[in-house]
């Protein structure tokens, strides 16, 4: 039985097709991939307000301690 030479055209379109393939099959992934990050990032959001919420410290409190400032009690307290 001969064997059929496969063309430069043919491969060519063949890798072009499984490029197309990956390509989707990447782009499906990434927006699974967001999709998670945002729903994380709502969850971790959901839990901080609930633990702002519960706790006796105020806005400024929180923010200092975010941006890694003293609180403003122990600020006060090194002069």
């Amino acid at each position: 039985m001969a064997r059929r030479v496969i063309t430069l055209e043919e491969q060519i379109e063949k890798a072009q097709v499984e490029v197309a393939q990956a390509k989707q099959k990447y782009d499906k992934a990434v927006d699974k991939l967001e999709s998670l990050l945002t729903k994380r990032k709502e969850r971790d959001s959901k839990e901080l307000i609930a633990a702002f919420t519960a706790s006796d410290k105020t806005l400024a409190d929180v923010l200092a301690f975010l941006q890694g400032q003293k609180e403003p009690e122990e600020a006060e307290n090194d002069i």
